[in-house]
């Protein structure tokens, strides 16, 4: 029954076909949707038919030139779909890897910016050192006679400066000494006057000339003496000048004599560390004790490294030097003062010395630290923290300010060293990036890429 019905709707739309081109045309697409008969395996033989069509307005749904293409295109694949709905969603897209983020928001959150710029990248090698004291700033207050300990003006810790008597002592030898100078500034003075006299005699050829020439040779002796008595008080370290002074003042109190009195001086500023004597002890003769103070200034100490051959040379003199406490909270920079050229024979190493600053006295002689020795520097072109990279992914990202917030910028790096990276792509000099909670923008982007995914 099905087969007499499709026989004769076909023969009423040829008859009307005939009569009717345009309707034909729309009937034959019908049966052919409805699979009686292949609209497109017959050829339009109308010249109707091969004129071209009015183009239809497009209406955004994929029409063609002629408005009936609809009737033979084919269903397309799923992918067609999938492409043609990214396209209509692309402005979704564009705000991938982007934050929107006011300059207070990011001032809240802690976040600090930092300009991209060029920079210096220094590798290190650690090494542990002992803090020591420098040999150049430590001193002891000698005894240079032989006496008693009258005076100790100095506790261990006080500040001393330099030339600063620090002790007296009581000695028979500097007696002696300065009676010596003061016997001969004496007989010298006396020669002297009596040579004056003979010369105004024999010059007026009053006296006779032997009696000239012995006052004269007898005022020579004088001076040599004195000579002789004041080198040997400069051998003591005493002046001249003040042992006569001493002794005019020694005139007017005659029971407190100056002449036994030996004062020892501090031959530099510090303090005193060490103390050997007491008042009362004996010094200066063999076995007594050579000094009585040990003075030091601390405000530069030194470091001592055992540096191994295989390193040693990497290290150079005037390299930069950072050292760490044994509480890591104190930290100093130094800097490399003596490279051994000798190697211990025992340990197989070279003793290098870092001078260290030391103003507020916070580095002990004695104690262990931790140093970072400078063994390169190497300039790059953009050098950033590595407090400012993230990974996402895989990547490695920062965050560039933008006017609206910030904008995640996959980074290549290259050298590195303790504290930040050379960057060789996806940065340049002048940006602005975060370097500091940048975790905070890590954590945003991935809600925001949530939100679009959803």
């Amino acid at each position: 029954m099905r087969a007499l019905l499709s026989v004769a709707f076909l023969a009423i739309g040829v008859a009307v076909g005939g009569a009717f081109p345009r309707v034909s045309e729309v009937v034959q697409g019908a049966l052919a949707a409805a699979g009686l008969t292949n609209a497109r395996a017959a050829p339009p033989t109308n010249a109707a038919m091969t004129k071209p069509a009015t183009p239809a307005a497009d209406d955004g749904h994929g029409h063609g030139e002629h408005g009936h293409e609809h009737a033979d295109a084919e269903p397309k694949p799923a992918g067609e779909h999938k492409h043609a709905e990214g396209e209509a969603h692309g402005h979704d897209e564009e705000g991938e890897g982007k934050i929107k983020m006011t300059a207070e928001q990011a001032a809240e959150q802690d976040i600090k910016l930092a300009t991209v710029e060029g920079g210096i990248l220094s590798r290190h090698l650690l090494v542990p050192g002992t803090i020591a004291q420098d040999a150049d700033r430590i001193a002891r207050v000698p005894v240079r006679v032989v006496g008693t300990v009258a005076e100790m003006r100095k506790r261990l810790g006080e500040e001393v400066a330099k030339g600063e008597v620090v002790a007296i002592l009581d000695s028979r030898e500097v007696a002696e000494a300065k009676s010596d100078f003061l016997t001969a500034t004496v007989k010298a003075d006396l020669e002297k006057t009596n040579f004056d006299r003979q010369q105004a005699l024999w010059d007026k050829r009053i006296s006779a000339e032997s009696a000239f020439l012995n006052a004269k040779a007898a005022y020579s002796e004088a001076t040599l003496r004195v000579d002789l008595a004041r080198q040997k008080l400069s051998a003591l370290g005493l002046n001249a000048a003040e042992v006569a002074t001493s002794a005019k003042k020694d005139e007017t109190t005659p029971n407190l004599s100056s002449l036994r009195r030996y004062e020892l001086k501090s031959p530099l500023a510090g303090r005193v560390v060490e103390r050997k004597v007491d008042v009362g002890t004996a010094v200066g003769k063999e076995g007594d004790p050579a000094d009585v103070y040990t003075v030091a200034d601390l405000s530069s100490v030194w470091i001592e490294l055992a540096i191994p051959t295989t390193e040693l040379s990497k290290v150079r003199e005037g390299a930069k030097v950072t050292i760490v406490g044994g509480d890591d909270a104190s930290r100093g920079v130094g800097k490399v003062v003596f490279v051994s050229p000798i190697l211990n024979p025992e340990t197989r190493s070279a003793r290098v010395i870092v001078a260290l600053p030391n103003k507020d006295m916070a580095w002990r002689p004695g104690t262990f630290v931790t140093t970072e020795v400078e063994i390169a520097r190497d300039p790059v072109r953009v050098r950033l923290p590595k407090s400012a990279i993230q990974t996402i992914g895989g990547e490695k990202v920062v965050f560039v300010r933008t006017q609206e917030g910030f904008e995640r910028r996959d980074v290549t790096i290259g050298k590195a060293d303790d504290d930040a990276f050379e960057i060789l792509t996806g940065l340049k000099p002048g940006d602005e990036v975060a370097v500091a909670n940048s975790f905070v923008l890590k954590a945003e982007l991935g809600k925001a890429e949530a939100d679009h995914d959803h």
